[in-house]
């Protein structure tokens, strides 16, 4: 009897971690294969200082090779699962479908943006959920302060100079954040500019970062008042437009840069699995298994797994337990052969991270609150740790950023339409749903 299979959809946090923790505990006893369009980990929480121009977009990209040795790593986008036949479709890059049977499954397919029914933002916002949104925030706010330096109309020069961000939580108060730093950098080449780029976050909620404790809100709120941010609360846009957004509270802002933060939802996959979801999400138990089918878990984003520490509730979609999910995962799939004994999902927090550049940063590591340099160096710090690799690479790019000029180029290489808000994963193609007729799972036994 050949060894047991194990398949991994997705490569984010969670999906990662399951493949690297279940390789050091298999030991060889199975086979573990992850599903990925992409060869890399994104790391996200510093996609804002690629934005920015502070990093190099490959440090914030590991490498799933180099990181996950001997695990079977297969470029592609799954479009369908039969969980009664226990098989995974897939496409390839070049569109080629495929199928991969499996014994145990892991789903990670992770989130994409969340996108409101909301006249024309499909046509006129960009998100940052990825390398292409990155690199092209990055050229087309630089092309808007050289277009707004080099006009004489003085209306379209405010236009240009004026940028609009949606969401308030982590993602949108980190891009306000680092994307004031690149504009004042840029403003500061362009002496024809005559006036400070403006900058407005924009929530629905009554603060920044509603989801954090009040302290670590009003650190971020003092920060980006100091810097000139308008933080505009109980406020969203009613309309998008070529030539601007029009506001909740119908003020019209006249802008060419409507960046999209406010949230993620579960990947399209979810929907056609044919499984119970909550707000969306998998059904999973304590344990991560999906119920119905205890060859298959599922975790990150797209689970619904329940908090421990708050009844009735479920865990945040954040890196921080999407990492751990994981690792529970594996343990779990190992326990599931005899290797150990389930576990189920107990976290305790070990505070939040935001940073907002420079030397300015909001944190509670451990419930201790932090503000100014001593949290900026706890958050790089922790990002540091948290890296799977690269580590080197991004300590060097920060400690050059300390000392030399920022590199204020445009480099042209991802255009408006390969960056389009996207509320699809990647290579993401219609799916015809799973099929999910009963079958008993066969085990081959212990490791």
């Amino acid at each position: 009897m050949g060894r047991p299979r194990v398949v991994i959809v997705g490569a984010g946090f969670a999906g990662f971690h399951t493949a690297r923790k279940l390789h050091r505990l298999a030991r060889g006893r199975a086979e573990i294969i992850v599903v990925n369009p992409d060869d890399y980990l994104l790391y996200l929480p510093l996609l804002p200082q690629v934005m920015a121009g502070m990093l190099e977009p490959r440090r914030i990209t590991v490498s799933l090779a180099a990181t996950l040795p001997g695990v079977r790593v297969l470029p592609g986008t799954v479009d369908d699962v039969d969980l009664g036949g226990g098989i995974v479709s897939y496409t390839e890059p070049h569109g080629r479908a495929a199928r991969l049977d499996y014994d145990r499954l892991v789903l990670t397919p992770g989130s994409v943006n969340r996108l409101l029914p909301i006249p024309g933002v499909a046509q006129h916002a960009h998100g940052l959920r990825g390398l292409a949104e990155a690199l092209y925030l990055r050229d087309h706010i630089t092309l808007q302060i050289e277009l707004a330096a080099a006009t004489t109309d003085a209306h379209e020069r405010r236009a240009r100079a004026t940028f609009v961000v949606v969401g308030a939580g982590y993602t949108g108060t980190e891009a306000v954040a680092y994307g004031q730093l690149l504009t004042d950098a840029l403003a500061r080449t362009q002496p024809a500019l005559r006036e400070r780029p403006r900058w407005l976050l924009l929530d629905t909620a009554e603060r920044v970062l509603p989801d954090l404790a009040p302290k670590l809100s009003r650190t971020a709120a003092r920060v980006l008042a100091q810097r000139g941010v308008e933080v505009l609360t109980g406020t969203s846009v009613a309309e998008a437009t070529a030539d601007g957004v029009r506001l909740t509270d119908g003020a019209f802002v006249a802008t060419r840069s409507l960046i999209w933060c406010v949230g993620v939802r579960p990947d399209p996959l979810v929907e056609g699995l044919g499984l119970g979801t909550t707000d969306g999400r998998l059904v999973v138990d304590e344990y991560l298994r999906v119920p119905g089918h205890p060859e298959v878990l599922a975790c990150g984003d797209a689970a619904a797994v329940p908090d421990a520490t708050r009844p009735g509730r479920l865990c945040p979609m954040t890196a921080q337990h999407a990492v751990r999910q994981g690792r529970l995962a594996a343990h779990n799939v190992a326990a599931s052969y005899g290797s150990g004994r389930l576990k189920p999902y107990r976290h305790k927090d070990l505070g939040f991270l935001v940073d907002l550049g420079m030397t300015d940063a909001a944190a509670d590591p451990l419930g201790v609150p932090l503000s100014g340099l001593p949290a900026a160096a706890v958050t790089r710090g922790y990002h540091l740790l948290s890296l799977p690799g690269n580590r080197v690479r991004v300590a060097a790019d920060w400690l050059l950023g300390a000392f030399l000029r920022p590199q204020l180029t445009r480099l042209g290489l991802v255009d408006a339409a390969t960056a389009e808000l996207e509320c699809t994963s990647v290579g993401q193609r219609p799916r015809a749903g799973a099929r999910a007729s009963a079958r008993a799972v066969a085990d081959p036994g212990p490791w």
